[in-house]
């Protein structure tokens, strides 16, 4: 390590330990600093790791947490950025915050911004890629889903040596010719699909050929752009999987049980898109050697995330606090909501910061006109953009009687505890859920951080 770098790891483990011990937070400050001192702080942190890094547009903390979790059984200690901050100062951060502790092997597990591949990996040199999707996402800063992908491939270039664990059923990844080894994961649900022939729905992004421009048949589609495609022009299709799911054998908002392989697996939280995320977490875990019981016992023990379908209790609520921040994702959210059998109070909260994505276009993508009316007793509508969320939701066919506004966080915990249902979801963008978690951390409903 240079003294340049020495200084600058000094200087970030020293301000990461007063802000986490006398302020009780921070995770990308440490880490802007020592960059400030040392821009190739990272490189040397980084030295004697085997990287693997997760990247795409959903599902990358979700992802990350649930590879992190299996590899601890059999290589203990690991390092990762489990607070979601994705970008190069919170990556160098939760390398300044490891404390080294006892491994097998030195292992970083890291979620990386799409945008942010190529900087990372030009100074990690990682030996895995673990690639979740591409959909449309903040237009304002990524733009459309070939110019994300041509970021990601930017940085994966810098590594031919790593090793590309990709979701085959995700037309675009193996639409780009690379050296690098690669893994394709997915589902395959249908013993007789191979008859089957059919498109997306009209309004389904990312459906043209990469090959050819010419739309995508599917002989078994999953959700969204994500399935078992071809094309009829060109002949270009899915590659060969070498990890799937088999058999979905129950779903709710809170619990799901799947098969792959022969062997039936669980994670206590809900949604389509959480099994591709579990799928992608058992493909590198079994690559890296772990067994199929070793994988299924680290999954009955995932945490809930910060965020990502976090359960709170308060005053006498169960409150699932999910993100949302796209179409695709919101509408997935929007179809494990409908495998609900209880009523509940719906919170939407929408807020349009650099962070969100400053367009709120997206929501009128999402099939709010789909969820189960009858479920839901009461709505809470907040944000910056609550006018713009309230309206969508009329136009949906929800009666504006049932619908409250609330215009500050101390406002929404108020309604939240007369609200006429023990169950609260509540869907928030990026910035609205900070400072909602800000505020119940104050109030001690939940802990401080991250």
């Amino acid at each position: 390590m240079s003294f340049k770098s020495s200084i600058a790891t000094i200087g970030g483990k020293s301000s990461y330990w007063f802000l986490h011990n006398v302020l009780k937070g921070g995770t990308s400050f440490p880490g802007k600093f020592a960059m400030k001192i040392d821009p190739q702080v990272l490189n040397s942190l980084s030295k004697g790791y085997e990287t693997i890094i997760v990247t795409g547009t959903n599902g990358k903390t979700m992802t990350t947490a649930l590879i992190v979790e299996a590899l601890k059984k059999k290589y203990g200690d690991i390092l990762t950025n489990p607070s979601g901050s994705n970008m190069q100062q919170g990556i160098v951060t939760a390398f300044l915050a490891h404390k080294n502790k006892k491994a097998k092997k030195k292992i970083a597990v890291l979620e990386v911004d799409e945008a942010n591949v190529k900087m990372v990996t030009k100074l990690l040199h990682p030996k895995y890629f673990v690639l979740t999707n591409i959909f449309r996402d903040q237009m304002d800063r990524y733009g459309e889903i070939y110019t994300t992908y041509e970021k990601i491939i930017n940085g994966i270039k810098l590594a031919p040596d790593a090793t590309i664990i990709a979701n085959g059923d995700a037309s675009i990844f193996s639409s780009v010719d690379l050296p690098n080894k690669k893994i394709f994961y997915g589902f395959n649900l249908s013993n007789d699909k191979a008859k089957n022939d059919f498109k997306a729905p009209v309004n389904t992004d990312g459906v043209l050929c990469p090959k050819c421009d010419h739309i995508l048949h599917y002989h078994e589609r999953i959700y969204a752009n994500l399935g078992d495609f071809f094309c009829t022009n060109c002949g270009y299709h899915r590659p060969h999987l070498d990890y799937t799911v088999n058999k979905i054998i129950e779903q709710t908002p809170n619990s799901l049980k799947f098969q792959m392989g022969n062997k039936e697996y669980s994670i206590g939280i809900g949604g389509t898109y959480n099994i591709y995320n579990a799928l992608a977490a058992y493909t590198v875990a079994r690559e890296l050697g772990l067994s199929e019981d070793e994988v299924a016992q680290s999954f009955e023990k995932n945490k809930r995330i910060f965020g990502r379908q976090e359960l709170i209790n308060y005053s006498g609520k169960e409150i699932d606090l999910i993100l949302v921040k796209n179409p695709v994702g919101l509408d997935e959210v929007l179809h494990m909501l409908n495998t609900e059998k209880d009523s509940y109070s719906l919170v939407t909260l929408l807020n349009a910061n650099h962070a969100d994505g400053i367009d709120t276009s997206w929501i009128w993508d999402a099939d709010y006109e789909g969820l189960n009316k009858a479920k839901i007793q009461k709505i809470l509508v907040g944000g910056q953009r609550w006018h713009d969320m309230g309206f969508r939701l009329e136009v949906a066919g929800f009666n504006p009687a049932m619908m409250t506004t609330v215009t500050d966080n101390e406002s929404l915990l108020d309604e939240i505890s007369k609200l006429p249902t023990k169950k609260v979801y509540i869907l928030s963008t990026y910035t609205a859920m900070l400072a909602l978690r800000k505020t119940m951390a104050e109030k001690k409903i939940i802990k401080a951080g991250m």
